[in-house]
């Protein structure tokens, strides 16, 4: 394996981890979303949601920076690329985020109902837009239509099929990640209606994502066949895990199995998509255009890159680890 291959590697392990609890995040504003607009009635599933929400959501960006500085430094023309084609689905999402994280700071502190109902919406809707114009951006890439010199056509590159349609699966998978670790929160606290409540959600959105995921492979073969006869070859593997996984928390779910089973069986059905797409572009930063070989830094910048992921997996990885256990005992104040 070659120092850009490793560097590769790198890039898809913080882009896995974002996936995963930036996911499950995102997804506790859809679900906040979904409890409708009557207080009294989604008063109770919010609470849980930002109780779970509080002590973490603003630690779930460091994988996205991760990933961003990576591919900024370790291959800079395929950031450069991605950049000047897909500036608007990049440009929204980041609104998104921004958005999103005043709503919900601001939704704690205001005492006014109509501007306490505004800020709620706003964390709300931020929370789907956001995964929805990520999952677009992964879309055109995988659809080739990010053209390696960049520059390329700057709505037309997202706006099809494909990337839509991942972008929904994106906004999907992130309410399923949510619902499974929420039905763990709501059980910890004794909430037994709320845990039957996002066991309810958590089947209906893997139904939803899982629909979603299967239009999409009819979509990679139709824009992206590069991609998709990679993924039914080499990443097929990775394919059934996934599968299978999601098999498995509808029916873990549906017997309501302890959260220590039903949640890695959600990360891994998640996980197995997001390898299988690394799986599938490989040897390709932008398929069928850019290499990984090719829009690799230096060797010697490649070499810091290694060195800092070495620091940083020493001292990021406890601290997070710690937080997120701290968060799952409750031992965190959550206002």
């Amino acid at each position: 394996m070659s120092r850009a291959d490793v560097a590769a590697a790198i890039l898809w392990v913080g882009a896995t981890f974002y996936a995963l609890f930036g996911g499950a995040d995102f997804g506790g504003g859809l679900w906040d979303l979904l409890a409708g607009w009557d207080d009294e009635k989604g008063a109770r599933p919010r609470a849980v949601i930002r109780r779970s929400l509080t002590p973490v959501w603003e630690a779930n960006h460091v994988w996205l920076i991760f990933v961003l500085v990576v591919l900024w430094t370790a291959f800079g023309g395929a950031f450069s690329a991605i950049f000047t084609t897909l500036y608007v689905p990049l440009a929204l999402a980041a609104l998104g985020i921004v958005l999103r994280g005043a709503g919900f700071a601001f939704g704690k502190s205001i005492e006014g109902l109509r501007e306490r109902r505004l800020a709620g919406a706003t964390f709300a809707f931020s929370s789907v837009i956001t995964p929805f114009f990520m999952g677009t951006v992964v879309g055109a890439i995988a659809a080739g239509n990010v053209p390696a010199g960049g520059n390329g056509d700057a709505f037309s590159s997202w706006i099809q099929p494909l990337p839509l349609l991942i972008g929904v699966m994106f906004v999907a998978s992130g309410g399923y990640l949510s619902a499974v670790f929420l039905i763990g929160d709501a059980h910890r606290a004794g909430e037994g209606d709320m845990e039957r409540y996002f066991q309810r959600r958590a089947l209906a959105a893997a139904i939803v994502a899982g629909v979603f995921a299967a239009v999409g492979l009819l979509a990679l073969h139709a824009e992206a066949r590069y991609v998709f006869d990679r993924l039914t070859d080499q990443g097929l593997p990775l394919v059934i895990l996934s599968a299978l996984c999601g098999l498995g928390v509808l029916v873990a779910v549906r017997r309501h199995a302890p959260a220590w089973l039903v949640r890695p069986l959600a990360a891994g059905a998640v996980v197995g998509v997001v390898w299988g797409w690394g799986v599938a572009q490989f040897p390709y930063l932008l398929p069928t255009s850019l290499r990984i070989d090719q829009g690799a830094a230096p060797d010697a910048t490649l070499n810091v890159i290694f060195g800092v992921f070495v620091v940083a997996a020493i001292v990021v990885l406890p601290s997070l680890g710690l937080l997120y256990t701290l968060s799952q005992r409750d031992m965190l104040e959550h206002d």
